[in-house]
């Protein structure tokens, strides 16, 4: 089922977390923290949203590198569910798409509900003070990628990381909603 995000809830600050990442070590805020912004990636295997966009998404995750700006991919997914998002799974699909951030497992989904995080992929932009300054898309490409589209995540990126703010004016990001475990 796709979902959309909702507006940026600007200057709410970022939430900590520990998760244990593809490459096996654990990851805090404070490790994936860039000295000018911080990107939160909410993404996973399976989701044809994320798997149109992963490509573009890792070389401008690369080029924000360079403007200081620091980056994690989490999954929380159900696996029990959705075996594709397995944590195996996720090592090949790191592996796979060249991914040089930070790819960790929310076991718990205990991150994405402290993030209001409601779909594949869901950004949140922080500036160096970790106030969130972009919720929106990547670009305009949904199911399949829109060659030459506008780099919003990118361009929005790069202004928090020059300026400490965020575009006022952002397009939600769309994709499959998060798959929440069934209570017990």
């Amino acid at each position: 089922m796709a979902a959309e995000t909702p507006v940026c809830d600007f200057g709410r600050r970022a939430v900590d977390f520990d998760l244990i990442g593809v490459d096996g070590k654990r990851y805090r805020l404070a490790d994936i923290r860039g000295q000018r912004g911080t990107l939160v990636m909410f993404i996973c295997n399976h989701c044809p949203y994320v798997r149109a966009i992963i490509e573009r998404l890792v070389d401008e995750v690369g080029e924000l590198k360079a403007h200081g700006v620091g980056a994690v991919a989490i999954m929380s997914n159900d696996v029990l569910a959705y075996p594709e998002d397995s944590f195996d799974k996720m090592k090949e699909f790191a592996h796979q798409h060249n991914f040089d951030f930070p790819y960790a497992i929310d076991e718990t989904q205990a991150v994405a509900k402290a993030y209001g995080a409601v779909c594949t992929p869901d950004f949140f932009g922080f500036n160096a003070s970790l106030e969130l300054q972009y919720r929106g898309r990547m670009d305009a490409s949904r199911r399949e990628l829109v060659a030459g589209a506008r780099r919003e995540l990118f361009e929005a990126m790069t202004t928090i990381a020059a300026t400490g703010q965020g575009p006022r004016d952002q397009t939600p990001s769309m994709g499959c909603s998060i798959k929440w475990r069934q209570a017990a």
